[in-house]
């Protein structure tokens, strides 16, 4: 069976009940007495039950109306919270956002942002998880979570992109390798270089081979998944390795050095994804804000920063 009760008339039924007085409940909902009456009638059919009992003196609540009262408080104090949790999460009091980031950006960069978000709205939960490229992918199509932060590969035809920044390339080396003193590095200077690749999986790999194609490179047989392992390799002379600029923060070693890779056509976009036709959440949609407006403002930094040969550690 449909009903058709509204919130107004329920707070018409307890304002009578508890002012037991027509006249009186009517003035209480800014209502003429006549049209209070014509509602508490409706409210009566609707329920299929009289909850009145009424003379000339008083008018009381009849055992169904009794009953009823319990049903009618409990249905306005429900409607009263969940507009206040409405209100709440239009206000970005309450609510949740969930980022899928590669683990460069998980690490460096993204932090500062979502310290910042927090301390604007403490009240919404960030859930945050660093994957590889096509997990982050997965989990945005699952809706596991609101957005992603990857760089291009397959499976983005499917979703919304926009282009947060361009991510360029630097050689890590030990400070006593032959290419260390450079200020930068030509793709040419790299011919005979031993490179130790991350994984083909990852989308840095993807992007350094488009980057070497036709340069006659080494491989040094040494192929891991992890930054940390790459600079240990690096740091034990077992060769070199090429990454993005926002991954330099890995390689904090005094011997140590990363120099800008002289290939400006070559570079790694960094994208925010989210799904099609699909719009964020209000809590989702500040936090994509204040990615785009954060992380365009740390690559415009970057960009600005006099060239020069750096310090890995730097």
């Amino acid at each position: 069976m449909k009903l058709n009760i509204s919130t107004r008339s329920l707070h018409a039924f307890l304002a009578l009940r508890e002012c037991k007085h027509f006249t009186h409940a009517a003035e209480r909902c800014f209502m003429s007495q006549s049209a209070f009456s014509v509602m508490i009638q409706k409210l009566e059919v609707a329920v299929g039950a009289k909850l009145f009992e009424r003379d000339t003196r008083n008018v009381t609540l009849t055992a169904e109306g009794e009953l009823f009262a319990e049903v009618a408080r409990a249905l306005v104090s429900d409607i009263e919270s969940a507009f206040a949790d409405m209100s709440d999460y239009v206000a970005r009091r309450k609510g949740r956002v969930a980022i899928a980031a590669l683990p460069s950006l998980a690490a460096n960069g993204l932090p500062a942002v979502i310290a910042e978000y927090k301390r604007a709205y403490p009240g919404i939960t960030v859930q945050l998880f660093d994957a590889l490229s096509d997990q982050c992918l997965a989990m945005l199509r699952q809706g596991k979570v609101d957005i992603a932060l990857t760089a291009p590969g397959s499976g983005l035809t499917e979703f919304d992109t926009k282009t947060l920044c361009s991510d360029p390339f630097y050689l890590v080396c030990r400070q006593d390798h032959a290419l260390a003193g450079k200020r930068r590095i030509r793709l040419s200077d790299l011919s005979g270089c031993e490179l130790i690749h991350l994984a083909r999986s990852t989308s840095v790999r993807q992007h350094v081979e488009l980057l070497l194609r036709g340069i006659p490179v080494m491989h040094s047989g040494l192929e891991v998944e992890h930054l940390a392992t790459v600079a240990g390799l690096i740091e034990s002379g077992l060769g070199v390795s090429i990454v993005p600029e926002l991954t330099l923060f890995q390689f904090r070693h005094m011997d140590l050095v990363s120099i800008p890779i002289d290939a400006q056509d070559i570079v790694r976009p960094i994208l925010i994804v989210k799904k099609k036709e699909r719009s964020l959440s209000i809590a989702a949609q500040g936090m994509s804000e204040l990615i785009e407006k954060r992380l365009r403002k740390m690559a415009t930094a970057n960009n600005n920063r006099p060239l020069r040969r750096n310090r890995a550690a730097e």
